[in-house]
């Protein structure tokens, strides 16, 4: 085995669809997914092909900005359900012993001490296997359903984000590791010397207690974030172990790749111990030409109605009425929510002002064209990720076209041939998801301007 292996993370999501909306209309799709065992069989099958980690998109609201309804999402299910993630994967915790779990907690309508306990409570009630997916939310429809008046701009979210996550990465080490002591014959419990108060005072955050849950077998849970440009690259670059992306093609990877580590070096951290995931989509069969027509088949299910309710749900910005070929403005670009969505749709359609339907064909919304697919046998598969990772990524990202059918295709034909080159493990190096990831265990962060940590 080399020393260097891919990583590979399950895009998953609590919902009736995948992240491709029409999976849900495919014969080969499972309709079970209110129940624990629709993510139980999945977990087995990611467990069994070593996966590292399953992680759990998430929005805060049913995808209501097209026409200000959410009548056409309901109809078509365009994302319409969206369960807790952090509970759904306690199901998966159950039936599995190695395999990574994380969850979307949005620092935007949440707050840190809620977030800090319970992805510290489900660390230690998994051995140390939990990630929290870190997001700033996008939408208007999401500050509606938590009762506030407007959704905060782009960069004001981020400035909270930071603020945030100094927070709970503060309560998360606030107990040292051997703060325990549990001598019955002494009656002493703990060290109060080793249980640490957390104070600070920001813009958006006054906090002054002492955290209520001891370090979990990895520390704390993974931190993993999609920030790709601006403000929300920089973020990545100071907080995430884990950067979520999505790259185009190969050069395109090899310049997000760069950026990412750029930003991870500006912020004083080792861009070595962060790893770069794309998502990536795969279809996969035994022949090619059997993979040609399950790729049509895929495609069929896709609706033009899934594109426009995504793309407003993810610019904040309604499409309906608008004349399809009319350019945005510079200032109706600048007020879209997701920065990085808009500047991958400027870059690939060539035009500083897009229209509607430059992000309708551009953004790939709403149909596997969105991430990048592999395709072909399993063979050609491994080729194209083989590629990829000796060029610009430590991983992949794998987003599903049925479910539970596009796991279990890639784990039964796609993963034995990437173990046979070496290039996924064969089986976990610990029972940490730290340790099967090889990320460090973190250790207590020192003070900072804003942000003063004390016994």
């Amino acid at each position: 085995m080399t020393s260097r292996t891919m990583k590979l993370i399950a895009f998953m999501q609590a919902q009736n669809c995948s992240n491709y909306v029409g999976s849900w209309r495919s014969p080969a799709s499972v309709p079970d997914f209110l129940t624990p065992a629709y993510y139980q069989r999945i977990a087995r099958t990611l467990e069994d092909a070593c996966f590292d980690m399953a992680f759990f998109d998430d929005r805060l609201a049913m995808p209501d900005i097209y026409g200000g309804s959410a009548d056409l999402a309901v109809e078509h299910g365009i994302r319409t359900v969206k369960m807790d993630p952090t509970i759904v994967l306690t199901a998966m915790a159950a039936v599995t012993t190695h395999l990574g779990l994380g969850a979307t907690a949005s620092t935007t309508y949440f707050e840190p001490f809620d977030v800090a306990r319970r992805f510290m409570t489900l660390d230690q009630m998994t051995g140390g296997r939990i990630a929290w997916n870190i997001v700033t939310s996008l939408n208007s429809a999401e500050a509606n359903n938590f009762g506030k008046a407007a959704h905060l701009d782009h960069d004001r979210r981020y400035d909270r984000a930071d603020e945030f996550v100094q927070i709970v990465r503060d309560f998360w080490t606030a107990w040292d590791p051997d703060a325990l002591v549990i001598d019955k014959q002494a009656g002493r419990f703990a060290d109060p010397a080793k249980v640490h108060r957390t104070t600070y005072h920001g813009d958006f955050f006054d906090v002054d207690g002492t955290f209520t849950v001891p370090q979990s077998p990895q520390g704390h849970p993974v931190l993993l974030q999609a920030g790709q440009s601006g403000r929300g690259l920089a973020f990545a670059g100071r907080w995430a172990e884990v950067v979520f992306t999505a790259f185009s093609n190969i050069e395109k990877g090899a310049q997000t790749s760069a950026a990412i580590r750029e930003a991870v070096a500006a912020a004083g951290r080792d861009p070595e111990k962060v790893a770069v995931t794309p998502a990536v989509g795969v279809i996969v069969a035994e022949t090619e030409e059997l993979a040609k027509a399950k790729e049509k088949i895929i495609r069929g299910h896709a609706r033009q109605e899934d594109g426009l309710v995504l793309l407003c749900e993810t610019l904040n910005v309604d499409f309906s009425g608008r004349p399809v070929d009319k350019p945005f403005a510079d200032e109706e670009l600048a007020a879209m929510s997701w920065h990085g969505l808009r500047d991958r749709v400027i870059a690939t359609s060539g035009t500083p002002n897009p229209s509607v339907a430059d992000f309708v064909t551009f953004s790939g919304r709403g149909t596997i064209d969105e991430g990048r697919v592999f395709r072909g046998t399993p063979s050609q598969v491994a080729d194209q990720m083989q590629e990829w990772f000796d060029t610009c990524c430590d991983g992949f990202v794998l987003s599903a076209s049925t479910l539970p059918g596009s796991y279990e295709d890639f784990a039964r034909l796609v993963v034995p041939e990437l173990q046979r080159r070496d290039l996924v493990k064969t089986e976990y190096a610990g029972t940490t998801l730290r340790e099967n990831l090889g990320l460090d265990k973190p250790s207590r962060p020192a003070a900072t301007a804003t942000g003063v940590t004390g016994p």
